[in-house]
């Protein structure tokens, strides 16, 4: 089975969206918190701004986990709204590097932008789950 198959057949259960979701959103809050935050310095933004949107990143897996596990239909709303929060999650991050432009190191940059990829490949899943659009046709 090729990578294409693999990936449309685990988005048949739309649930499956939040567990991917879920997962993406704590590994972004463990990174944030123990390395980021830890190296502060390295990367050039506060420990209390990295420290919020880990708090921000928790509240996102938590959210997403508890959907899979609580929903047993109409998942559209739910996973609309995770979209939703995503987006902005992403909007929110654009601005944190515009706002930190002077301290930012290029490192803590591309942190983030590898981020917002991530995140925006996420959105896109979650957007074609919703309209019930195969995925890579």
């Amino acid at each position: 089975m090729c990578m294409k198959e693999s990936i449309q057949k685990f988005i048949t259960k739309p649930k499956n969206i939040f567990i991917i979701d879920g997962f993406g959103a704590l590994l972004t809050a463990l990174l944030l918190f123990f390395v980021l935050r830890n190296f502060n310095s390295f990367f050039g933004l506060p420990k209390t701004t990295l420290g919020h949107l880990t708090f921000l990143a928790l509240v996102f897996s938590v959210y997403s986990f508890s959907c899979f596990l609580m929903i047993t239909n109409n998942w559209k709303v739910y996973l609309k709204i995770i979209c939703i929060i995503n987006i902005f999650y992403c909007l929110l991050t654009i601005g944190i590097i515009l706002y930190y432009y002077e301290s930012i190191s290029v490192f803590g940059v591309a942190y983030f932008l590898g981020e917002i990829i991530a995140i925006g490949g996420i959105v896109l899943l979650e957007m074609r789950t919703v309209k019930k659009l195969k995925f890579l046709k």
